[in-house]
């Protein structure tokens, strides 16, 4: 009931839909509400001044009425902490689906007030942040969930400066979105047959020393499992196989028949990453688009594992 009601008032408050940035707080958009503490502190008040007033306490009368001016004052200097203050653009790295998108904040001021103990946040996770006029950058990680383009949630910006009575906080929704890799096979079989040596056959195999072995993966062969040393290391341990290598790979959709749609999509991503690892070149195709071509480097790697993201859900596919 509590998180329905918060979700109902969140959709009534600035912004109600996405906006480009920069966008600066000012007052139509901050909201101030007294905390817990605040509440009680307003009670002990209360309580103070009806105390006075009956026993005609002038001393204590007086000090009552500090201490609600000084409240006040509180409840001002909590909205001032973010009134003024910009949000001038927020970027993020892609990452592999599954772990959390590090959102880059830029914050600034066109005053010269210092801004201490604001706390960005969204769901669970938050960041705290202080900078004056020269502006500040926070990063704040935001989990993801699958790949593709995800639209950036609406943060918050709050504050309980200077004492902790009023909670005063503001919304900030960017039109952005953010690029969500697909997360690559854990288990995947090595790199396919390089470009033009699909025929060659695998020339050299390795013996049981364990520099020559590795980890089972999904779809090994039986016949290349090393039985003796699986059982001395009480594991599956498979024997290396040398190749003819070529710098020409061709990561073809064919040559994940007969998998998942989205482990398909997965296991290509993987390789991606292993043949950048090894620093080979390759090449990429997928149905329904022009391949890419063959190449090697981080922006290579990006426009690939970025066609792989995009690409249409299995129900489209279908």
């Amino acid at each position: 009931m509590i998180a329905w009601l918060r979700r109902r008032l969140q959709s009534w408050m600035r912004p109600r839909q996405a906006e480009s940035l920069p966008v600066r707080l000012r007052r139509n958009r901050i909201y101030v509400l007294p905390t817990a503490t605040g509440l009680f502190f307003a009670l002990l008040l209360g309580t103070m001044g009806l105390g006075a007033l009956n026993f005609n306490n002038n001393p204590g009368l007086l000090l009552a009425l500090l201490l609600a001016g000084a409240a006040q004052a509180s409840l001002i200097a909590a909205h001032m902490q973010l009134s003024g203050v910009v949000v001038d653009a927020v970027a993020a790295d892609p990452v592999p689906a599954g772990e959390p998108l590090r959102l880059r904040i830029s914050l600034g001021a066109r005053d010269q007030r210092m801004r201490r103990g604001l706390r960005i946040s969204h769901g669970d996770a938050h960041v705290h942040a202080a900078f004056d006029h020269h502006g500040g950058t926070v990063e704040l990680p935001i989990p993801t969930g699958r790949r593709g383009l995800m639209p950036l949630p609406r943060l918050e910006l709050r504050t309980l400066q200077p004492l902790g009575l009023a909670r005063a906080w503001a919304y900030v929704w960017p039109r952005q979105v953010a690029l969500v890799y697909p997360a690559p096979e854990m288990q995947a079989p090595p790199l396919p047959a390089p470009a033009g040596d699909a025929g060659r056959a695998q020339v050299t195999r390795a013996g049981d020393d364990v520099h020559h072995l590795r980890g089972y993966r999904a779809g090994d062969a039986p016949r290349s499992v090393a039985w003796k040393a699986s059982a001395r290391r009480d594991s599956l341990l498979v024997r290396e196989y040398e190749q003819h290598r070529s710098d020409q790979l061709l990561l073809d959709w064919p040559l994940t028949a007969g998998l998942p749609y989205e482990q398909r999509i997965r296991r290509l991503a993987r390789w991606v990453d292993d043949a950048e690892r090894q620093g080979r070149r390759y090449a990429l195709g997928l149905p329904g688009q022009a391949p890419v071509p063959m190449g090697l480097g981080m922006a290579h790697r990006h426009r690939c594992l970025r066609a792989l993201a995009l690409m249409p859900g299995e129900a489209a596919h279908a």
